[in-house]
């Protein structure tokens, strides 16, 4: 069955909408809507039943936090213990924004939150839907990516219909993501502020905020608590296996080589290409082209829907162009690096 579906104003909610959506969170509903950067799962982030429902619409390991989304600064400082100089910089300078902040959980919030973890993720969301949200229901909305667990995350509301179907209770469309890819998220337990999943704000932008960033990956230990989401090895990925090409010529090449052998085939490129590309590689329909933008920003927006498309047009196999290996693609490195991984995660919680 269809998800009951309204469709809303990306940058003018109505109300009567948003007041819907605010009645089936107050129940212990689970509405689906739009952020800037993908599409949110949402329960109220208090209400343990709530939660119980987000990990098994994913199918998520209940050792995986959910971050908590807050009007701002204020917000966040409810729900954290302690609330540190480096922190309140950063919010101040990237909210609202696609930055998540890891702070010492408050003793109120539900370990159900955090994955058992005694620290919490927090963000302020910049699109208006969200914004409005949050505003309305008056508390923090627990709210990971609105797609099963270590599938393409969804940055349209056909994506969220097309991978959890009537399992939401409401959808809220309002149209595509601006961003395309999830919230960089920053450790800033220590004095040291720690990119632990990069997202749309780099390295030297937060460098500009506070000089000692560094990167770095907590060890992932199977059943343990995590203090962030999106860490696994494998996540982001599309049905079919991806192969990964290092130039143009060589993603054709591949591309043709898989086709003759009778595989349907999809490809991932940067850069524009005339409709009929496909045809001029000698292989008709089984060779399925997607061209992304050059520019790291229009790649990342782009990036899960032309995943989508190519999961639909029942690819078996998709060769993807690799992307640049410079700071301003790094994120976007990050998500095809895990698309492509052949490692899955075998938690059962």
């Amino acid at each position: 069955m269809a998800a009951r579906t309204l469709s809303v104003d990306p940058a003018a909610p109505d109300p009567r909408v948003i007041a819907e959506a605010t009645r089936v969170l107050r129940s212990g509903g689970i509405v689906a809507f739009p952020t800037e950067t993908v599409y949110g799962l949402g329960a109220r982030a208090l209400d343990e039943a709530a939660l119980a429902r987000v990990f098994a619409v994913k199918g998520r390991p209940s050792s995986h936090p959910l971050i908590a989304h807050v009007e701002g600064e204020e917000g966040a400082r409810l729900l954290a213990a302690t609330w540190s100089a480096l922190a309140s910089r950063l919010a101040r300078k990237f909210w609202p924004g696609p930055l998540t902040l890891v702070v010492p959980k408050a003793a109120h919030v539900p370990l159900a939150l955090t994955g058992g973890s005694d620290s919490i993720a927090v963000r302020a969301p910049s699109h208006p839907v969200a914004r409005a949200l949050i505003l309305a229901l008056g508390e923090p909305i627990a709210a990971p990516s609105a797609n099963r667990y270590q599938e393409i995350s969804a940055t349209s509301a056909a994506h969220v219909a097309k991978a959890l179907g009537d399992v939401v209770d409401l959808i809220l469309d309002g149209g595509p993501c601006e961003r395309g890819i999830e919230s960089t998220v920053v450790d800033v337990r220590g004095d040291r502020a720690v990119v632990l999943r990069p997202g749309p704000i780099d390295r030297e932008a937060l460098r500009e905020i506070h000089p000692d960033v560094t990167s770095g990956k907590p060890i992932a230990v199977a059943g343990a608590p995590r203090v962030s989401p999106g860490l696994d090895e494998r996540h982001y990925a599309p049905r079919a296996r991806i192969v990964l090409a290092a130039t143009r010529p060589e993603a054709e090449q591949m591309a043709c080589g898989l086709a003759a052998s009778g595989v349907r085939v999809g490809m991932l490129v940067r850069g524009r290409r005339e409709p009929d590309f496909a045809m001029a590689l000698g292989r008709g329909d089984r060779v399925v082209v997607r061209a992304l933008p050059r520019d790291a920003a229009g790649y990342a927006r782009e990036f899960y829907a032309a995943l989508h498309e190519l999961d639909d047009d029942a690819v078996d196999a998709i060769v993807l162009e690799a992307v640049p290996d410079d700071e301003a693609w790094w994120a976007v490195a990050d998500r095809v690096r895990r698309a492509s991984s052949a490692k899955r995660t075998a938690e059962k919680e």
